[in-house]
């Protein structure tokens, strides 16, 4: 079972969803809008705690992977990139002999960096996208449309209650838009950088076919160079990524 799992499973996490969830409808939140609340508060808390203990038992940095969900856009991307990994892997083991063959191989490590890092990002967009399906945004906007026009020809005693009515339906739309713009940016670099890896697979082979005389080896060496570079920054813009999503997932209201 993963450390996630067990999180998810601890009493003390339900009891603050839970009483997130409540503290929600006590206010007149819609009782889906509350719900999410609730199960928001239960995810963010129980990813959090599975990141923290995961990161002391390895004593690293690197936060724990969340599930990816079978059939979706992100699991897609994934495969696509772990597809190219793979070649990559492939490539530096036929090559052997070759020249620049140490200087391919050692970019293995930011290679396997670089996938690792898309493989948590594909468990944040399927925590994302296992939020939003709790939302109904067509409900909400009706919702909100049906009580400004009640609200038109209320009376004063009524109105101050439809004007909280309406403040409760727009913030379940804030939180729904930005876990819609959190999963966009996530799925968004996860297809740069599984096309990425790709392009770099493509690139090795054409290195590889460069570097198959000697007089070659200047223009490989240059070639290595700026593929090395290229592939850094996208592994540097991913953990950004992975960074600023976890951030936003733990203070999604």
């Amino acid at each position: 079972m993963s450390r996630f799992s067990e999180e998810l499973r601890d009493p003390w996490g339900l009891l603050m969803g839970a009483t997130a969830g409540g503290a929600a409808w006590a206010v007149n939140v819609h009782p889906v809008g509350a719900a999410f609340v609730g199960v928001t508060v239960w995810l963010a808390k129980s990813f959090a705690s599975a990141w923290q203990s995961t990161g002391g038992e390895r004593c690293t940095d690197e936060p724990a992977e969340l599930p990816v969900a079978k059939g979706s856009p992100e699991e897609a991307w994934l495969r696509r990139a772990e597809r190219a990994a793979g070649s990559f892997g492939d490539l530096t083991a036929s090559m052997r002999g070759q020249l620049l063959l140490d200087r391919i191989a050692a970019m293995r490590p930011q290679v396997d960096d670089t996938v690792a890092t898309l493989r948590r990002l594909a468990g944040q967009a399927s925590v994302t996208g296992s939020a939003l399906a709790r939302f109904d945004p067509r409900f909400l906007q009706q919702e909100r449309a049906r009580l400004a026009r009640t609200r038109e020809s209320a009376r004063p005693e009524v109105a101050g209650e439809l004007d909280r009515s309406i403040a409760s339906l727009e913030a379940q739309q804030e939180v729904y838009d930005r876990l819609s713009a959190t999963r966009d940016r996530v799925l968004a670099r996860l297809e740069s950088g599984a096309i990425s890896l790709e392009g770099l697979v493509a690139r090795v082979v054409e290195v590889s076919a460069m570097t198959a005389t000697s007089t070659a080896a200047d223009g490989g060496t240059g070639a290595l160079d700026e593929l090395t570079s290229e592939l850094e920054l996208t592994r540097q813009s991913l953990h950004e990524v992975e960074e600023a999503t976890r951030h936003d997932l733990g203070h999604t209201p």
